[in-house]
């Protein structure tokens, strides 16, 4: 019984081996292959942002309700040359999140070129980073 297991296992992963090699073969969901059959280039990384002092503010839920960070950033060359994050926790919870966020962020951000950023969970804290990724959104936007 347990060599028929093992053989099954051993079909079953060379299976999602093939499907995984073929996968790889075809265009990405939403983009369309050239006539050639060749996807297309990505957008080249490395748009050119307008330097200066940009200020905007993210939004997003937490289990106390809706909070906002606010972001300053300073852009020179497209990258971000100095960062200023405040938030607006309405709970002791959200506060000490947002806190945690705001104390660890510049050392991530700072020195990075502002089209690479898109932070998910630093210092403990994964909703906050979707605001700030709101709001640096907006700031490219506003400095495109």
């Amino acid at each position: 019984m347990q060599t028929s297991t093992r053989s099954r296992t051993a079909a079953a992963l060379a299976g999602l081996a093939v499907i995984g090699g073929l996968a790889g073969c075809s265009a990405p969901a939403g983009q369309a292959a050239n006539d050639d059959g060749n996807t297309p280039s990505a957008p080249e990384s490395g748009a050119e942002y307008t330097d200066g002092e940009y200020t905007a503010t993210g939004d997003y839920t937490s289990p106390g309700g809706e909070e906002t960070v606010t972001v300053t950033l300073s852009l020179e060359d497209s990258v971000v040359t100095a960062l200023d994050v405040t938030g607006s926790g309405n709970t002791p919870n959200g506060k000490k999140f947002q806190g945690e966020f705001i104390d660890n962020i510049s050392d991530i951000v700072v020195g990075q070129r502002i089209d690479e950023l898109k932070v998910s969970k630093v210092a403990g804290s994964s909703l906050t980073s979707g605001g700030f990724n709101a709001a640096i959104d907006e700031i490219k936007g506003d400095a495109d």
